[in-house]
């Protein structure tokens, strides 16, 4: 057709037409890849940060962005479950909700240890540094899942929040802690200002980890292989984002390396998640 209309425009059209294609083609893939029974649901996000005080902590914060931004270019939801702030700056700890199509199904490939390595604007000689912050992912249960949590097994402490939030809720004991005797799961939820909302939203994080230690039960006995979680320690990181000497981004897993690393930050995370997850479908 371009050859018989001699003309730039048709083959304009035609390219953007194969770049549609391409992107659709993409997407279709990607969706074969998440095909598990709660890949298509919304996740539940823990950030917590390493040893190393504020830098860490700094880190820590720092991620909890990445994952917001990369949200909202999926027009996904985010709701801050917890938050815990650190003593100087950043956070120690964050639990957020992702709602939308296969936030869990993305946000899975996350699971794991990330690490930083910069010139630490909290250090004055100006020295290097490398921090640590690790990321756990588990599927929202919802209503729709049958997980039973006896009472009995939960001891629930109730304390007053810390952080920002006004006068209020400082003054109140309303942040709420749960520990599940049986398996030694501690969550807490200090968001609301009721006390009745925190626990609620706790019992939700709760329900939303057991879950996920029964999907991997039920894992383990059909592949032995499920070591990945259990591999994750400040010695076995899944990604490391290189600020200094030199500007990289690399995930041990895939190898796949971005040398935007400030991309990368403000949550363009698409080809190293997509990467990740063929990876681990060419591995079964």
């Amino acid at each position: 057709m371009a050859r018989e209309d001699e003309g730039a425009e048709v083959l304009e059209a035609l390219n953007a037409q194969v770049r549609l294609f391409k992107e659709c083609l993409d997407d279709t893939e990607l969706r074969t890849l998440l095909s598990g029974t709660e890949d298509g649901g919304n996740a539940i996000m823990e950030v917590h940060s390493g040893a190393g005080g504020t830098e860490a902590q700094d880190w820590a914060e720092m991620l909890v962005r990445m994952y917001q931004r990369w949200a909202e270019r999926h027009e996904l939801t985010v709701k801050v479950l917890d938050l815990l702030d650190g003593e100087e700056a950043g956070v120690k700890s964050a639990t957020l909700l992702i709602e939308g199509d296969y936030a869990y199904g993305h946000l899975k490939a996350e699971r794991g240890i990330h690490r930083l390595i910069r010139i630490s604007p909290f250090d004055s000689s100006g020295r290097r540094h490398t921090s640590f912050a690790s990321v756990d992912v588990y599927p929202d249960a919802g209503k729709d899942i049958e997980i039973e949590i006896d009472e009995e097994d939960v001891r629930v402490d109730v304390f007053r929040a810390s952080g920002p939030g006004g006068q209020k809720v400082n003054k109140t004991s309303s942040a709420v802690r749960l520990t599940h005797e049986p398996t030694g799961i501690v969550v807490s939820c200090q968001n609301e200002k009721s006390q009745f909302r925190n626990k609620e939203t706790a019992y939700k994080i709760l329900k939303a980890r057991l879950y996920e230690l029964e999907l991997n039960r039920l894992a383990e006995q059909k592949q032995a292989s499920y070591a990945q979680k259990d591999a994750i320690n400040f010695g076995s990181q899944i990604r490391t984002y290189t600020l200094q000497p030199y500007r990289l981004v690399k995930d041990h897993r895939s190898n796949t390396e971005r040398t935007n690393v400030d991309a990368v930050l403000d949550g363009d995370l698409d080809t190293l998640i997509r990467n990740q997850l063929l990876h681990e479908h060419a591995q079964k």
